[in-house]
């Protein structure tokens, strides 16, 4: 029996990374009969059958993961923005953070394009990035020219996972690091202002210091999983100052003494995120029932 990591997936086999070996393995009937399914980034327990294939046995706990694109055992979550083609938005940068806060993932923040920015979009970005940097994230913006290298090294060690729109140069990134794997890229849509989908399965690739993955972009973001109720706790800075409001359930809306409201009107919540942390409660409370 072996052990490894799964680093792709593709048709129900799946490769498995022992120590840089790779197995192609299929998983055991009992986990059809559980209707469970190993995912890119789990660790398994698997039975060579002869040299390079296997026998998923077991898989180990997740200690967290993505449903959309599925991964697990995340250790960095990198939530890639571009400046321009397509520009940059709070609104759908407040959206993946979100998503992954929802996970119980810690996302960091990479903006890219920056050498085809003119200097007023660039200085209003860094404004921006300040204040997610003073919630507590950590940002980096970068142009074609930065060293991708010290760009990776600076995430820490472990599975890092790269995910955002489409067209924000996640597979540009990773062919600047692995030029062999000519990760096919493509043109935004001047009328979408985004890009297509390049990746079409979620895929692990070693870096000097652990992996990383690129993912499939999103072209929609899925609320569907987290109540109303829920959305003030991931924004960490209503979050935090809602622990002063009045009422315990504040939502921070139409409630009489709100904490929160007081800190924006302050000027210490940014006035952007609450509004997207208002319009997001309102999105999901009035979201019909699917049946």
């Amino acid at each position: 029996m072996k052990t490894g990591r799964i680093i792709k997936s593709i048709s129900g086999v799946y490769r498995v990374d022992v120590d840089g070996e790779l197995y192609d393995t299929k998983p055991r009937g009992l986990f059809r009969k559980n209707k469970f399914s190993p995912i890119v980034g789990d660790v398994v327990d698997f039975e060579v059958e002869n040299v390079t294939e296997g026998y998923i046995h077991h898989v180990h706990d997740r200690k967290n993961e993505l449903k959309r694109p599925p991964v697990s055992n995340i250790d960095h979550l990198i939530i890639v923005m571009s400046a321009v083609e397509p520009d940059f938005s709070t609104q759908l940068l407040d959206r993946f953070l979100v998503i992954a806060h929802s996970y119980h993932l810690r996302p960091r923040i990479l903006v890219t394009k920056k050498d085809l920015t003119t200097d007023t979009i660039a200085s209003q970005i860094k404004q921006n990035l300040a204040i997610y940097e003073a919630i507590g994230y950590k940002t980096q913006f970068i142009g074609v020219n930065d060293d991708v290298n010290d760009v990776f090294q600076a995430w820490g060690s472990g599975l890092a996972v790269l995910s955002g729109q489409s067209g924000v140069g996640k597979s540009t990134l990773l062919n600047h690091y692995f030029p062999e794997l000519e990760l096919e890229t493509q043109h935004i849509s001047k009328s979408l202002n985004r890009g297509r989908h390049t990746t079409r399965h979620v895929e692990l690739y070693e870096r000097s210091n652990g992996f990383i993955a690129d993912t499939p972009g999103f072209s929609a973001l899925d609320f569907d999983h987290i109540q109303k109720d829920e959305v003030k706790h991931y924004f960490l800075e209503i979050n935090e100052f809602g622990e002063q409001c009045k009422f315990r359930n504040c939502n921070h809306i139409k409630e009489p003494k709100c904490q929160v409201k007081s800190e924006v009107e302050l000027g210490n919540i940014a006035q952007f995120r609450y509004d997207h942390y208002v319009q997001l409660f309102n999105e999901i409370a009035n979201r019909k029932e699917r049946y």
